[in-house]
């Protein structure tokens, strides 16, 4: 396989995981958790004493997802994955978190984009920490807010989020090594 080839594959990988999140976030929400309040999320340990709804989960990965987009099919692919992102997210969203779920996606997707773009080259692992990081509390700020007027349960989003961050940087970090051994170059 060619490394344009190889760097394409892994691209649209990483694209499908990214749209598959989404969809997964939500799932996950109503269906997994070590306790799901009636009407209300499933909820998972995220630290002691701390819960979160479990679909912070899939969010974090989205966000180290994206900049991987943005690494193989570079930032025109990473911005229409964001934009067709919000449209699920508002599309599968609960009609009573349409609004927050998709300014939520959007800004924190963003935010990620914002930060990664100019970092990635120069410090992959740094750029994918740093951007994740502000986008997984852009998104928990964002949506408590509008979907709850209320940012109560902001520290188990930020911390639930930071784990998957957490999880895949040294991934990442083997990412780009094997990148830089076999001569595969970012979009």
């Amino acid at each position: 396989m060619t490394l344009e080839r190889q760097r394409l594959v892994e691209g649209f990988a990483c694209l499908i995981a990214f749209g598959a999140c989404i969809p997964a976030a939500n799932w996950m929400i109503d269906n997994v958790g070590t306790f799901c309040v009636p009407d209300g999320p499933c909820l998972i340990p995220v630290a002691p004493g701390m819960t979160a709804p479990s679909g912070v989960l899939m969010v974090g990965l989205a966000l180290v997802l994206r900049d991987l987009v943005q690494r193989r099919l570079g930032a025109k692919f990473a911005l229409m994955a964001i934009g067709v992102g919000t449209v699920i997210s508002a599309a599968i969203a609960p009609p009573a978190l349409v609004m927050a779920s998709a300014a939520a996606f959007l800004l924190s997707e963003l935010a990620d984009f914002a930060i990664y773009t100019p970092l990635q080259r120069r410090r992959l692992v740094l750029a994918v920490f740093a951007s994740s990081a502000t986008g997984l509390v852009v998104d928990s700020i964002v949506f408590l807010q509008l979907a709850f007027g209320s940012l109560d349960y902001l520290g188990g989003q930020i911390v639930g989020k930071a784990w998957m961050v957490l999880i895949a940087l040294p991934l990442i970090h083997l990412l780009r090594r094997r990148d830089e051994r076999i001569g595969l170059q970012p979009a």
